[in-house]
């Protein structure tokens, strides 16, 4: 993990365990002068998070009990008419502040020249990300750190990189998957390219550098990754903005960085079940090997977040119910996906009870739809995916197991009583703990459209207004490159660009 700036209360040495080293004794016998700077408090939520974690309840089970005096999100009163979301804390800075996993002690790498936030000094080019990881201090930390972690792989499948595309992190990543493309060839890389939520039209200079970020970023990451997939709740990559994406079961603020990652965390948790599962024979390179056919080395990703199983209905009743429509939400900035071909895609459905797997129906009663004549979960989701999409390349997964949205996850739940859907604590008045979520991966054409759109606004920009993001590192020819890498990764996805009826 690499990050600039501060980490608030977080320790950069982690907090798994405490390091010998720091705890040893000074054997400096002369005179000894202390400096001691007081720790960033903890956020106070966190605080009556943890104090609160791992309460032993009357049957046995390990919950979490209610936090005291939480300053999150009031409960809906009208389903129909929310009310916007207050932030959690005022105190919230940075995404440690409601860090409850315990990392190891090298586990982080600090990138000490720059910083998180504020008007100056931030990490802000792709150039100047690029440039960190050319210096030896950095380069040999990052080596070092990964060397320690491979070494204790009993086997390593590969690496998941996940960084900001719109900012300069875009190019630490690019320079990451080099290195790891370098010294590892032949493992899988999959890279998460996270974009940022709604922006302002009145920050040109943001706006434009996120633009040439997010450019160079999917180019670079593209060439050492065996797979890119960019992760958004905006509407698009493009310089207009569009309304964040819609959930039909979530109350979210797109504009709270807390809950947008907290949503693309559900997602990203479920798509990547293939590959992480030890009963699954899935390994991230065959994975990647199956969605970038044809060089179409970036995939889009969707999630209905949650289900929306009904109760007293089963599975098939529902996915029937999608009719033909997508029946997840897009949540990679590239546009609505109806309309568009997929060439291959990676679905998992996880989270439903088994008995709703297949058909309630009685014996003597006419079949509405041939996934009520399935026999198993499984095969009603393959067959689902036959019918949708018949000429795809399709991998599917069931998964009993809900994706766990206990505290510190924030209440992005609307009244689900009234919306005919329950979910796991939600039919005995407690806060939801599980939900289910069906998630995919997808090599769609749609990105022909958004990379072709990205390349044709750089067309159009003038360079000489801004060098400030030239002068981090990237040359007139760099762009020039860009632009045809741009063109010919659209290209890949051409064929199907749209549907006909």
């Amino acid at each position: 993990m690499m990050t600039a700036g501060s980490l608030n209360s977080l320790k950069e040495e982690g907090g798994l365990y405490r390091d010998k080293q720091l705890d040893a004794t000074i054997a400096w016998q002369g005179k000894l002068t202390t400096h001691k700077e007081e720790l960033y408090p903890k956020n106070p939520y966190l605080q009556d998070l943890l104090s609160a974690e791992g309460v032993l309840s009357s049957d046995g089970v390990c919950r979490v009990k209610s936090i005291p005096n939480s300053k999150g999100p009031p409960p809906l009163t009208n389903a129909t008419t929310p009310k916007p979301f207050i932030p959690m804390d005022g105190s919230i800075r940075v995404w440690s502040d409601f860090l409850k996993v315990h990392l190891h002690p090298r586990s982080i790498c600090m990138i000490q020249k720059y910083n998180h936030d504020g008007d100056t000094g931030r990490l802000e080019a792709f150039g100047q990300g690029e440039s960190v990881l050319k210096e030896p201090k950095y380069l040999e930390e990052l080596e070092d750190r990964l060397h320690f972690y491979v070494e204790e792989c009993d086997y390593l499948q590969g690496f998941q990189i996940l960084c900001d595309l719109h900012d300069g992190f875009s190019g630490v990543g690019a320079k990451t998957a080099e290195l790891l493309h370098d010294e590892y060839s032949g493992r899988g890389i999959i890279t998460w390219g996270l974009l940022s939520g709604p922006y302002n039209l009145m920050e040109p200079q943001k706006n434009i550098y996120r633009l040439l970020n997010t450019a160079f970023g999917l180019v670079h990451l593209t060439a050492y990754s065996s797979l890119v997939c960019p992760l958004s709740l905006g509407g698009s990559m493009s310089l207009r903005p569009e309304a964040p994406v819609n959930f039909p079961y979530l109350h979210y603020d797109a504009t709270l960085p807390f809950h947008c990652s907290a949503i693309l965390a559900t997602a990203l948790d479920t798509v990547t079940v293939p590959y992480r599962l030890r009963s699954s024979p899935v390994s991230m390179a065959h994975l990647a090997d199956m969605l970038s056919i044809s060089g179409k080395k970036v995939v889009t990703a969707g999630a209905a977040i949650p289900f929306p199983l009904v109760p007293g209905q089963s599975l098939p009743d529902t996915l029937m119910q999608f009719g033909g429509a997508t029946p997840w939400t897009p949540l990679s900035a590239c546009g609505d996906p109806s309309r568009t071909r997929c060439f291959a895609q990676s679905v998992v459905l996880r989270g439903i009870d088994r008995a709703h797997h297949t058909s309630q129906l009685t014996p003597e009663t006419p079949l509405p739809s041939p996934l009520h004549a399935c026999t198993t979960g499984e095969e009603v989701l393959a067959k689902y995916l036959q019918q949708q999409q018949p000429r795809v390349m399709s991998s599917s997964h069931l998964l009993l197991t809900p994706c766990k949205v206990a505290p510190p996850y924030p209440n992005l739940f609307s009244n689900f009583s009234q919306q005919g859907v329950v979910l796991d604590g939600t039919h005995t008045g407690a806060a939801v703990e599980g939900i289910p979520v069906f998630g995919a991966l997808c090599s769609s054409s749609s990105l022909h459209q958004t990379l072709g759109g990205l390349a044709k606004e750089l067309t159009k920009l003038d360079l000489r207004r801004w060098t400030s993001f030239m002068d981090a590192g990237v040359e007139k020819d760099d762009v020039e490159e860009l632009l045809q890498e741009l063109h010919s990764l659209a290209q890949c996805y051409q064929d199907g660009d749209s549907l006909v009826d």
